[in-house]
């Protein structure tokens, strides 16, 4: 059954956030923008590090954080698996190019955030205990309702708040917590042999000690968690950059050399269309930085400011921090080092094993091109069906297993740890194997484990691994800790603050049964949420576009009137 709901999922996917119409709709919002703010991710720029600093600050502004704060919560939600697993992939499916389609994609999307966060605190409400709730539900309630030439309103605005609140209380389970703490208990199980309920256990104590204490405590934990975990990614990629430094700037060339061409064969990487690149960039760019999403807006709704525009300009700095900063040196690493492209000794993910229908060989061209059309969506895949017949380990058969999208070298297979004798029973090329049996041999790598290769390749040796698995604790811990957050406030504007509690015990115990349970399925609906978060924040900015535009020329206006001293570079009128 429950196999059946993530097949059904992942085949919704492809229609949604894996599809081409959402990311256009996605990079058009941003590059709309773009050209209709006059570029303000870069004419901004040194204005919203000013804000950033405090100095514009008064004593009259109504929030529960600090500009500072804010961006460290917000940041705590963006920086996560996407920045060390998510690049990895990237680079896995659609090779260096697909970099660049991120970097591209973090550029745009300052923008975005700009948008989004400036609408959202314009729009923020202040309950009755003083505290701040925000967020695209609420400019959605209040600013996206029809009214009818009867005079009749139609509150479409509240249902699509409805519709972005109720995603996000499920990605807030499927982005910020199941899938996060099972990253890091597997890690902490593969690094330090740590047992995951263990890691579980201990985690959701801390978790719980910070999340109940609303955004007051989750803002001080993260605005002191934040340039840590950096400062420690930023001393490993440096090391590994240090250490290959003579690759550095071929690796460099590389992410825009293929940008237009796709990537060739390379080693054991089998080659990436420019469409796949593109879309593979774009995709894990989103899942990085979060920008039209929705999710941020939330943390910034409770900064304090005595206007939006100053909030939406600290915002612009999310995307250039978590994607063009450390996206960019964690893929610059794994190119540097060459990682992306050779096979390493691991144990099989059966989901990422194909079996063809014959012997391939990377060395022949022809065989490279007829893999490559299908993994690159441009011709089938020639699968094999039937039964696989191994001998003490080595499967006999004249077929080719295709592991991480490379052809696998070194096959063996083990049931109950022993070499395995016997049949093996493949549908569609997809193999069938009970619990005891495992299967390891040379491949590529993806996600984590390609990042963690990378940063064995330098001065630190093996000790790489640690930083890794530190980073991805501290990461994917704090991206949980802020998804609390964006949960209790949808919360709130769906059934009211005296359900908040009740949520975040049970994110807390979901949480922790996350650390020892396959999570696999709550991945795949977290994909289907986010698109149900990003479509309606993204329809609503564009149709206050105007209103968006005017705030800011309001904004400069008395900005002048405050601080006639201030020599603010902007050009134009605004």
């Amino acid at each position: 059954m429950m196999e059946q709901i993530d097949a059904f999922l992942i085949h919704l996917d492809k229609y949604l956030g894996s599809s081409a119409w959402f990311v256009y709709l996605l990079l058009g919002t941003g590059i709309f923008f773009t050209f209709y703010l006059k570029f303000p991710q870069i004419r901004y720029f040194r204005h919203a590090l000013r804000i950033v600093s405090g100095k514009y600050d008064k004593e009259t502004d109504k929030g529960d954080t600090s500009h500072f704060q804010a961006l460290s919560t917000a940041l705590s939600g963006t920086i996560g698996t996407g920045n060390l697993a998510g690049v990895a992939l990237a680079i896995h499916l659609g090779g260096p190019a697909a970099l660049f389609w991120m970097l591209l994609t973090a550029a745009i999307g300052m923008t975005t955030k700009f948008v989004e966060v400036t609408l959202s605190h314009k729009y923020r409400d202040i309950l009755p205990d003083g505290s701040v709730s925000g967020g695209p539900m609420y400019y959605m309630r209040k600013r996206l309702n029809i009214k009818l030439k009867n005079g009749k309103l139609v509150k479409t605005g509240y249902w699509l708040g409805a519709t972005f609140a109720l995603a996000a209380i499920l990605s807030s389970f499927g982005s910020g917590n199941m899938p996060q703490i099972n990253s890091i208990s597997n890690a902490m199980w593969a690094t330090f042999k740590v047992p995951q309920i263990w890691t579980g256990g201990i985690l959701a104590v801390l978790l719980g000690l910070v999340i109940i204490g609303g955004i007051k405590r989750i803002a001080k934990v993260t605005d002191k968690l934040v340039p840590g975990m950096a400062l420690l990614y930023f001393i490993g990629a440096l090391a590994v950059l240090i250490t290959n430094y003579k690759n550095v700037p071929s690796a460099f060339y590389s992410i825009f050399h293929d940008v237009f061409t796709g990537t060739a064969a390379v080693g054991g990487f089998l080659g990436a269309s420019i469409a796949f690149a593109f879309n593979r960039g774009v995709n894990r760019g989103l899942f990085s930085n979060e920008a039209g999403q929705g999710s941020a807006p939330i943390a910034h709704a409770a900064a304090r400011a005595h206007e939006p525009v100053s909030e939406g300009m600290v915002a612009l700095l999310e995307p250039f921090i978590d994607t063009i900063i450390i996206c960019f040196l964690t893929g610059l690493v794994i190119l540097s080092t060459g990682a992306w492209k050779q096979k390493y000794e691991n144990k099989f993910q059966v989901a990422d094993i194909v079996v063809l229908n014959r012997i391939y060989n990377e060395k022949n061209p022809e065989d490279v091109k007829i893999i490559f059309d299908g993994l690159n969506r441009k011709g089938p895949l020639p699968i094999y069906t039937g039964y696989l017949d191994v001998k003490n380990g080595k499967i006999i058969t004249p077929v080719s297993l295709l592991h991480a999208r490379s052809l696998a070298d070194n096959v063996k297979v083990y049931k109950d740890k022993k070499l395995y004798t016997g049949k093996i029973k493949v549908e569609r090329g997809k193999l069938s194997l009970p619990e005891d049996m495992a299967i390891y041999g040379k491949s590529l790598l993806h996600s984590a484990p390609l990042t963690t290769q990378a940063f064995k390749e330098s001065f630190f040796g093996n000790f790489g691994e640690y930083i890794i698995a530190i980073g991805l604790l501290l990461f994917a811990f704090s991206t949980s800790i802020s998804w609390s957050y964006y949960g209790d406030r949808a919360i709130i504007y769906l059934i009211g603050t005296k359900w908040v509690m009740p949520y975040r015990v049970l994110y807390i115990l979901a949480f922790f049964v996350a650390s020892f349970t396959d999570t696999t399925i709550i991945w795949h609906l977290s994909y289907i949420t986010i698109v149900l978060m990003a479509i309606p924040n993204l329809l609503g900015l564009l149709l206050l576009h105007g209103e968006v535009k005017q705030t800011i020329k309001d904004y400069w206006k008395v900005f002048r009137k405050e601080f006639p001293e201030e020599k603010v570079e902007i050009k134009g009128e605004y």
